[in-house]
């Protein structure tokens, strides 16, 4: 098997190492980095993952350095093709993503900066939260092209309402197409028009106002999380889709998902990062893919952006 290329990540607590971990068992990386602040953390955590090659029958190398504030260790992530930014604190119990805006923007502009100065040809992708606006503050702070930063939000979301929807349906997920569009937040848009159960519309099968649940139930999937936990956040479930946007970049594979990414122009909204489905390849967001929305869904989609564009100056100040 041909491997090829750098993938890092940027931080290794649950999140950033598990999908660490899914990266190098893809085998399809030539190395995969590890970076975090405290002392060891990223080393222990890499010669770990590095012990489980024979085990798994994977060859990527797992790379790990620690980093300090002032840019020292961040020289491992040059060359990287694909950066997953994990860094920063996660929720606790009753707190929205929104609580977190003050302290990750200080930690993702700071990572944002060294990124810049290291790795000035990676595509970006930001899974710190508030997601919709640190992938802005990251693609300010880089300098980057809009179409190298990008958001995972969707591919995560559209797997918990298929879960959703399988769960209640008693069918296998395969079977099950969703969609979620919109913000990482209150105002995610799930798309009950493009869900399919074996190629019938989900209306056909499930009640309005069963599905209307299942779509809450996928608008609050995080906080349901944090709350069963008490202490921390989900990291299954979004590594998967951090790592399975990673693969989309380094294999050029032109794979549509839905992802927060830069509209301007697209569904009559201009000049703000939220989540659609676009293709991804090499250069991170190829094009930004348009689909037909109910009059609702767009009015939701457009709602989104309001209120992302609305936390436009705060990102700016962070």
């Amino acid at each position: 098997m041909a491997r090829k290329g750098t993938a890092t990540v940027v931080g290794a607590g649950f999140y950033g190492s598990t999908t660490a971990q899914r990266l190098a068992e893809y085998d399809i990386f030539s190395k995969v980095v590890l970076t975090d602040i405290r002392d060891g953390w990223a080393e222990g955590l890499a010669l770990d993952l590095n012990q489980s090659r024979p085990i798994e029958g994977f060859e990527t190398q797992v790379v790990g350095r620690t980093t300090g504030q002032d840019g020292s260790g961040y020289e491992v992530i040059a060359g990287s093709d694909v950066v997953v930014i994990t860094a920063g604190l996660p929720r606790k119990p009753g707190m929205s993503r929104m609580d977190l805006l003050g302290v990750n923007g200080g930690i993702v502009r700071q990572v944002a900066e060294n990124v810049a100065r290291h790795a000035p040809d990676a595509v970006v992708i930001v899974v710190s939260n508030p997601l919709d606006e640190m992938t802005a503050l990251c693609a300010q702070v880089s300098g980057f092209p809009k179409k190298r930063v990008m958001g995972q939000a969707g591919v995560l979301d559209t797997a918990r309402f298929t879960h959703f929807v399988a769960e209640e349906l008693g069918v296998p997920v395969k079977s099950v197409k969703t969609l979620t569009l919109g913000s990482h937040g209150d105002t995610m848009v799930p798309v009950p028009s493009a869900c399919t159960v074996n190629g019938q519309p989900l209306g056909q099968l499930l009640d309005a106002a069963t599905i209307e649940e299942l779509v809450a139930r996928t608008r609050n999937g995080g906080a349901e999380v944090v709350g069963l936990l008490k202490s921390g956040s989900a990291f299954y479930a979004p590594s998967a889709a951090a790592a399975r946007m990673a693969r989309a970049v380094i294999e050029d594979s032109g794979a549509v998902l839905p992802v927060c990414a830069w509209v301007d122009g697209q569904y009559g909204i201009d000049g703000v990062y939220l989540g659609v489905e676009a293709e991804i390849g090499a250069s991170g967001v190829r094009r930004v893919v348009e689909r037909d929305l109910t009059e609702s869904e767009l009015a939701g989609l457009r709602e989104a952006a309001d209120a992302v564009q609305a936390k436009a100056k705060d990102v700016a100040s962070l």
